[in-house]
């Protein structure tokens, strides 16, 4: 299986230029022939705006679904389509969605865990349900930023069996250590793929640290991004997964009885 990351550079309070920068990397991208593509966190408003946020968010996912979603179709790729500030019942969420290669949504998320430091917490609403779903046979899962310092929803996620973890993020360059750190950690206590897709850029005063990367169940890196805006691809060997499980057997050896948390 092939994976994308499209590395972008949002801008910052610009919805109609980040809808046309996200069309161009897909579009760009497309001459990988990838099995899926993926976008960051909030890559149509950035991260985040404080005043106006409902006016520049999308509706209901309604321009994600017609616009990534027909890209989707016409590349006949799976687009993890990142997550945008999206205005759904009156309140804003922090909402990813997930295309198969007809351009059907077939997953959505709403981001549980809200970065406070920043204030997102008194912005956005707090997702309440986790999200697994299949891409060509492949069971996956998805998160968002903040999302991977909790690995109690990660492994969450992976109990009941997962071979890929997207992590589509807004990090910033001061904590890419931590960013690296976190999602080697995840892939290897957890015995699977993990892809994360990060922006890069200047959001106000944060400038954003890229370092996007494909991680195998090992926690060797297949595919790594700088500092700047770049599309970065990794064929990945989903056959290992059997070998490493069966020769580390983590799942089988669990003793869940022990585990109050």
């Amino acid at each position: 299986m092939k994976i994308t990351c499209l590395q972008m550079d949002m801008r910052f309070k610009k919805p109609e230029e980040n809808f046309a920068r996200a069309a161009a990397l897909i579009e760009a991208a497309a001459a990988e022939k990838s099995d899926v593509m993926v976008l960051p966190e909030t890559w149509n408003t950035g991260f985040f705006p404080k005043e106006d946020l409902a006016a520049l968010s999308d509706r209901d996912g309604e321009r994600v679904k017609r616009e990534i979603g027909a890209l989707a179709k016409k590349h006949g790729v799976n687009i993890v389509a990142g997550s945008v500030s999206n205005v759904r019942g009156g309140r804003v969420y922090n909402t990813a969605m997930v295309f198969d290669q007809e351009g059907t949504c077939i997953a959505e998320y709403d981001k549980t865990h809200l970065f406070t430091p920043m204030g997102e917490d008194a912005f956005y609403t707090p997702g309440d349900s986790l999200c697994t779903f299949t891409l060509a046979g492949v069971k996956c899962g998805l998160i968002i930023c903040y999302d991977i310092r909790f690995p109690e929803l990660v492994r969450s996620l992976t109990v009941p069996g997962l071979d890929m973890l997207f992590v589509v993020s807004q990090w910033p360059k001061v904590r890419t250590a931590h960013l690296r750190t976190l999602t080697t950690a995840r892939a290897i206590e957890n015995q699977m793929f993990v892809v994360c897709c990060n922006s890069c850029g200047r959001a106000e005063d944060t400038v954003y640290g890229g370092s996007s990367a494909i991680i195998d169940p090992w926690g060797e890196t297949a595919a790594l991004a700088g500092e700047q805006e770049e599309i970065i691809s990794a064929d990945i060997d989903l056959s290992i997964l059997t070998k490493i499980r069966s020769t580390i057997p983590v799942f089988r050896d669990r003793r869940p009885e022990l585990y109050h948390i």
